[in-house]
């Protein structure tokens, strides 16, 4: 069955553009309320990040979860994986975070937790949807849902944090550049990693409603390389607009992303005796890292791309970590979604276990050159099925052969082809990425 509203992680889009507004936004709380109220289920925790809009938003899901007969707490500014753990913590019936992650301040989404920290079931969303199909009601005055705020969340999720590093080791020091793209952990990471005893200079922690996401945090980590080394420091840590990914820069301000940091902990992990199975990567994460955790006999299996799927084999699996190229991380053995911060302190514990640089802690790998080209298409063709493009991806599989890989992708929001080419030289992996999106440019657009 088909899911009209919700994509991979929610629902999202432009605000004041549908669904992103005031009156779906009410009728969406109103519509979870109606579920959550016939399963018996009364309480609803609400975090967001810090653009403007959740405000507006914010007001009108609690209006349609007390019409419906739910009561909501508030969080505040508070990020997604915090929403997570605090709605097992205080044994909540479900957790709504309004953020759009990592997209610009005038983009804004609305997602579900379970009682379980998890992304909602199929069957709770489809239910969800059914809902909105219905005229919203209102309950008695005196079934009427109540709203509070929750003051301490910070703390309780910082401590959270705190909690999955070793207990017999500190950041006592380190000097971290914290970058936290003026979006939700702009008043919890640099606490927790101060507080762990490292030394820490904030940046991008002055959200005005505008500024999340700004040249800054984990999709663009190009001011953090250089705050580093202004300042002379070991490493630099950026999240994203909600949390949920992380990016670090080593020393000399050079990018380590997710495909690497992910391979630093399961390393580390294996030493230790902890790693539970393999890893679970994406169609896009690097081959070179697939080929490194080969050679550590570490298994690796890829989902498609989104947290969401790397969450779906990982439980298939029964694994625990897993992650993304873009900054997601999940470790289950920590908690129950990807989770920023708790990825940025294993990576730190494994620095600190060998006595390491963010860069020694690679050793060896390096990755692959890999580029990306999106080429628009005319809606009604599918390039994929193009008997040129087909051709054209054959031949330049067979000049990679098996030092690279090409994927082919469509988005899922708009009628762009994403080309990626991956291989061991530069120039070829450029040379054919090119040929491809001309081919595809030429067929099809």
């Amino acid at each position: 069955m088909s899911r009209k509203y919700f994509g991979t992680d929610g629902v999202r889009g432009k605000v004041g553009e549908f669904p992103i507004t005031p009156d779906f936004a009410l009728k969406l709380g109103w519509a979870a309320g109606q579920v959550l109220s016939q399963q018996g289920r009364r309480r609803v925790l609400i975090g967001k990040d810090t653009r403007i809009s959740g405000y507006m938003l914010e007001s009108a899901i609690e209006a349609g979860l007390a019409a419906a007969g739910v009561n909501a707490s508030f969080m505040g500014p508070m990020p997604t994986p915090a929403v997570a753990y605090l709605t097992r913590t205080f044994n909540a019936d479900a957790g709504i975070v309004i953020s759009a992650s990592h997209n610009p301040y005038y983009d804004n989404g609305i997602k579900f937790f379970s009682a379980q920290g998890t992304k909602l079931p199929d069957d709770v969303e489809h239910a969800i949807e059914a809902q909105l199909a219905k005229p919203v009601s209102c309950v008695e005055s005196a079934e009427l849902g109540k709203a509070s705020r929750i003051v301490d969340a910070a703390g309780r999720y910082i401590e959270f944090c705190k909690s999955t590093f070793s207990n017999v080791m500190n950041l006592k020091g380190l000097k971290i550049v914290v970058d936290c793209a003026n979006g939700a952990t702009y008043h919890i990471a640099p606490s927790v990693f101060t507080e762990l005893g490292a030394q820490v200079i904030p940046y991008a922690v002055q959200p005005d409603g505008l500024n999340i996401n700004a040249n800054c945090g984990a999709t663009d980590t190009r001011a953090l390389s250089e705050q580093v080394l202004v300042h002379q420091a070991d490493l630099g840590i950026a999240f994203d607009g909600d949390g949920d990914r992380v990016m670090m820069v080593d020393h000399q301000g050079i990018q380590v992303d997710g495909d690497e940091l992910i391979y630093i902990i399961a390393e580390y992990y294996q030493r230790l005796g902890l790693l539970q199975g393999g890893v679970v990567g994406t169609q896009m994460t690097n081959l070179a890292m697939e080929q490194a955790l080969g050679q550590l006999d570490i298994p690796f299996v890829r989902a498609k791309v989104g947290d969401r799927y790397v969450m779906e084999r990982l439980g298939e699996y029964n694994w625990m970590l897993g992650g993304e190229n873009s900054g997601h991380i999940i470790c289950l053995n920590h908690t129950t979604t990807g989770d920023g911060i708790v990825a940025a302190l294993q990576v730190l514990a494994a620095m600190r276990h060998d006595n390491h640089t963010l860069r020694e802690q690679l050793g060896t790998l390096r990755l692959y050159p890999q580029l990306l080209v999106n080429v628009r298409f005319k809606g009604e063709q599918n390039p994929l099925e193009s008997i040129d493009v087909l051709a054209a991806v054959s031949k330049a599989e067979r000049e990679l052969g098996e030092t690279g890989r090409v994927l082919l992708r469509k988005s899922g929001t708009e009628p762009l082809l994403r080309v990626m080419v991956e291989g061991q030289d530069q120039r070829q992996v450029i040379r054919l990425a090119e040929a491809i999106a001309g081919v595809v440019a030429h067929n099809c657009g």
